[in-house]
């Protein structure tokens, strides 16, 4: 949910905020999204809920139930394999566009990424600086519609991330794979850095497994 918070309608911060807490496990599957309590929680109508309830079902993090009403969707292990492969078909094509048009300012922000996710000491800090590295290495490409594809995909990865953590635990710890993208990145070596790219979002799909 990378989106520009001076762009951000109601209707988006809505959906942002209810999404990390069902993203996180705050919000567990098949809970209740009650349209009067959120317009009251953020103080708005019931047609920014609507759009939002909208925004989360595109996403798949919510579903509309008949005569059950709009509720968390399901979490779906078996899911893995398919997000993982997609989004290392869809985040390489990204991060080969994106690559040339790294500025070191660019650079900057994805190395900061990386040392916040090195730093965090919980799983919240962790998947959030992970995000913002994935997000920074591919928003150079400047492809909207291939960008909001991989926010979905990174979403539903995180949410699954969350619940292998609380199943299985988290332990702080270094993430080498991205400091070998950014290094193959500074030499301008596209090529190495999205097979690395591949290679490490396969691996992850691998733990998630592993640990289901």
């Amino acid at each position: 949910m990378m989106v520009d918070g001076e762009n951000m309608t109601t209707a988006d911060r809505i959906a942002r905020a209810i999404g990390e807490r069902i993203v996180n496990g705050t919000l567990q599957p098949d809970a209740p999204l009650r349209q009067d309590h959120i317009a009251r929680e953020f103080n708005s109508s019931h047609v920014p809920v609507r759009e939002s309830f909208r925004q989360l079902e595109a996403q798949h993090l919510a579903v509309s139930v008949p005569r059950r009403g709009v509720r968390v969707a399901p979490l779906d292990p078996n899911s893995v394999k398919e997000i993982a492969e997609m989004r290392a078909a869809l985040e390489v094509v990204a991060l080969r566009h994106a690559a040339p048009k790294l500025t070191p300012a660019h650079l900057a922000r994805i190395e900061l990424a990386l040392i916040e996710g090195d730093n965090a000491e919980t799983i919240q800090d962790f998947e959030a600086a992970n995000r913002a590295f994935h997000h920074a290495l591919v928003v150079s490409c400047a492809m909207p519609r291939l960008l909001a594809s991989l926010d979905g995909l990174q979403l539903a990865n995180s949410r699954l991330v969350f619940a292998t953590a609380r199943s299985a635990g988290w332990q702080p710890r270094s993430n080498q794979d991205h400091r070998l993208i950014l290094e193959a990145l500074r030499k301008r070596n596209v090529e190495q850095a999205c097979s690395l790219l591949a290679r490490h979002i396969q691996t992850i799909e691998r733990l998630t497994i592993a640990a289901s």
